[in-house]
């Protein structure tokens, strides 16, 4: 398609631009073809290369409009074809709006219908629940009217069960259908007359103690209304049968305390026998119970029994105390213990009778923490009770006059087994003796085994203050009196006079040291085992974490006590190796005189003649290892060590003093080798790092030439470890004759 403009120009113009350069140009044109904006444009154009730049855009905007038509013209026949469909839809869309509006038609008159017939559906089930109701309320006046006689004809017959049952029916109809005044006068007059039966026979079997009759009437309460009475009633009746046995077995209990002729009066049995009564008869009455007043009657109960054995069983606990003068005996004993110094101080109780006492005041403590403990987590374990019976039925368990007068024999129990414990500890060590084939001497076996019975008992109580009190009394005993006794015997003046008697050791004196620091080593060992196993069985006993911490303090104490007992055991250590040093430091000056310049003839005859090793080794032998099967293992392996010490540091200053060629290098490794080698065998433990030091000089001295040091120092050393400082490592290759100074203080380590 030609464009009008293309005839105007004066020359030809240049060819056009390809065209992917149409689109190009179109869209780089400032002018917009096709508006008059365009015509007065070309019009206003003057220059012909400005105007021939127009021509080829206008050429190239034609060419996009031929495309664009182009394109519009090929769909052309897709949108006829689909007009067409369109087309022939039409009748199709024409028919289903017709069936539509029928179908809407149908509903509405079907959806009217339905209306209609659901309301007269709704009259219908509104005219039956009516007459439903009517009938029902017939039923309830003839009902009501067949209690009232009912109930009349069963008075009559002393028929009070079936009376009852009227009578409650009778308030059911009452309460579901309105008052009604007929006959209401003359029901309630039937009501409380069964009321007044109900009472009057209740109590008549109350107190001729007919447990079946009780039953019998304490069952009619719930129909007649009065379940909160019968609770009270029934519980009262409880509280009576109870008391009344209690009394009888305690009155039995004085008559056998008056009668001095007779030891066996059984307080135990007494205060068993209460408590089982109280918890059977909450566990055999639970229904019935349950049956007043849900399981708030059960905690009601509970409390009120709980009364009956706060007053007897206080009666029980007093009587004890007072049979047994505890309060007396008590005092005794606060007496003695202010007067231990005191000339003529009054003699303490026996403890074989404390013991005695103790384990009464046991059990009777442990009865009244398990019945309590039993009744609180019966309360705990019911499920639906007024919350606020909870904290009274708790109160009355913990602060009920009963639980205070466990408290006070609570007191009078720690002041016993205070005593109780000191007392036999002291006779323990008193009359302590050696032990045949034991290397202990009886005092510690018994002193732990009196400590262990005290402490387990003490927490049988599970009265954590009466744990925390016999826990700071053993403490008390063992850091005073026991630990003076462990140290007695090595206190005594000239021991290694005594011990080594002509140059010979003497078996019975070297006995009593050896028991006495075994004593300590073993009575260190108790006392970690002891605080191990009151740990573990307070931790069973007290959950509280209050509780917990209290006794985690006390076994502190007690167990500060180990360390005590291993300075003490090091100390009598010391004294003992005080006196078997001077017997061995005569050989070791010897070896000062010892050369270590060999030769090499000098060296093999060393090798044959040992100048001081084995002279050295027959010396300890004599003097230590007779004590061997007098000590424990842990006492020998620490005695020899302490030896070991000695030698060791008086060799290091006798070969820090002499001079050495490299065959007395060899010489001195082989020497420590030695004394290695032997006392291993003396000891279990390693002694090894005990001759480190004097390893390694003869290490040193075995070098070559001075510069090999650095093979074995530093990032060479390997798995050793040195011992030796820079300075000693120096001083030591100074030792060495051949060795020159200026090579030693050349090295840099």
């Amino acid at each position: 398609m030609a464009s009008p403009l293309s005839l105007a120009p004066l020359e030809d113009p240049p060819p056009p631009p390809p065209p992917a350069e149409d689109a190009l140009l179109s869209s780089s044109s400032s002018v917009h073809f096709g508006g008059p904006d365009a015509v007065a444009h070309v019009r206003a154009l003057t220059d012909v290369g400005a105007m021939t730049r127009l021509l080829h855009e206008c050429i190239a905007y034609q060419r996009a409009l031929d495309l664009d038509l182009d394109s519009l013209l090929s769909r052309r026949a897709d949108l006829d074809r689909h007009l067409l469909h369109l087309q022939r839809s039409s009748a199709v869309l024409d028919l289903v709006r017709s069936d539509s509006d029928h179908m809407l038609s149908n509903v509405r008159s079907t959806s009217l219908l339905a209306d209609q017939v659901s309301g007269k559906v709704r009259e219908l089930d509104l005219a039956q629940s009516r007459v439903n109701s009517t009938l029902l309320h017939l039923d309830a006046i003839v009902e009501r009217n067949d209690c009232i006689e009912g109930a009349g004809k069963a008075l009559g017959h002393e028929d009070y069960e079936s009376a009852a049952t009227f009578v409650e029916r009778f308030l059911q109809i009452d309460a579901k259908y309105g008052r009604d005044p007929r006959g209401w006068d003359q029901m309630m007059a039937s009501k409380k007359q069964l009321e007044g039966i109900v009472r009057k026979r209740l109590a008549a079997a109350v107190d001729q103690r007919d447990h079946a009759t009780v039953l019998r009437f304490i069952r009619l309460y719930c129909p007649l209304g009065l379940e909160d009475e019968g609770l009270q009633a029934y519980v009262g009746y409880l509280k009576k049968v109870i008391g009344m046995r209690s009394r009888i077995e305690f009155e039995q209990l004085v008559e056998l305390m008056q009668d001095q002729h007779n030891n066996q009066v059984n307080f135990v049995g007494c205060l068993t026998n209460l408590f089982k009564d109280i918890v059977l008869a909450i566990e055999e009455n639970n229904e019935i119970l349950k049956s007043l007043c849900g399981e708030d009657g059960i905690v009601y109960a509970i409390c009120e029994l709980q009364e009956e054995c706060d007053s007897r069983g206080s009666m029980i606990l007093k009587k004890y105390m007072e049979y047994r003068k505890l309060g007396k005996i008590s005092s005794e004993i606060n007496a003695q213990n202010s007067n231990l110094l005191a000339v003529g101080a009054p003699q303490g109780p026996d403890p074989r009778e404390i013991e005695l006492y103790l384990e009464e005041i046991l059990s009777l403590m442990q009865l009244g923490e398990d019945y309590t403990d039993f009744m609180l987590s019966k309360i705990k374990g019911l499920t639906s009770v007024d919350p606020d019976l909870l904290p009274r039925a708790t109160k009355a368990f913990r602060s009920g006059s009963f639980s205070k007068v466990v408290q006070e024999i609570t007191g009078y129990y720690v002041i016993l087994e205070g005593f109780f414990m000191v007392e036999n500890a002291r006779k323990a060590i008193r009359i302590d003796e050696h032990v045949p084939d034991s290397l202990t001497s009886s005092m510690v076996d018994d002193v732990f085994y009196v400590l262990q019975s005290c402490l387990r008992r003490a927490i049988s109580t599970s009265n954590i203050s009466s744990v925390v009190a016999v826990l700071s009394g053993a403490s008390s005993l063992l850091s005073n009196e026991y630990h003076e006794a462990l140290q007695l015997r090595m206190r005594e003046p000239n021991l290694g006079a005594k011990l080594f008697l002509g140059g010979v050791g003497v078996q019975k004196t070297g006995t009593e040291i050896a028991t006495a620091l075994n004593n300590m080593d073993v009575s260190s060992e108790y006392v970690v085992k002891l605080k191990h196993e009151i740990e573990e069985q307070c931790a069973q006993v007290f959950a509280a974490p209050a509780d917990r911490e209290r006794v985690k303090s006390c076994l502190s104490e007690l167990g500060e006590m180990s360390n005590a007992f291993k300075q003490a055991l090091n100390g009598g250590m010391e004294q003992l190796v005080a006196t078997v040093t001077p017997r061995i430091r005569p050989v070791l000056d010897s070896v000062a005189t010892v050369s270590y310049e060999l030769s090499e003839a000098e060296y093999a005859d060393n090798e044959i003649n040992d100048p001081w090793v084995q002279r050295l080794l027959h010396t300890v032998e004599t003097n230590v290892a007779w004590l061997q099967p007098l000590m424990t293992a842990n006492n020998y392996d620490s005695f020899v060590h302490f030896v070991i010490d000695f030698i060791v540091k008086r060799l290091e200053v006798i070969m820090m003093q002499k001079r050495f060629s490299q065959l007395g290098g060899l010489q001195l490794d082989r020497d420590a080798r030695a004394l290695v080698c032997h006392f291993s065998s003396m000891t279990q433990r390693t002694v090894r790092d005990k001759f480190a030091r004097l390893t390694q000089m003869a290490t040193i001295l075995n070098l070559e030439k001075v510069s090999e040091i650095l093979d074995f120092w530093g990032e060479n050393s390997g798995p050793m470890t040195w011992r030796l400082t820079p300075a000693e490592v120096r001083r030591v290759l100074g030792l060495r004759v051949d060795f020159k100074p200026e090579a030693i203080a050349a090295l840099k380590l």
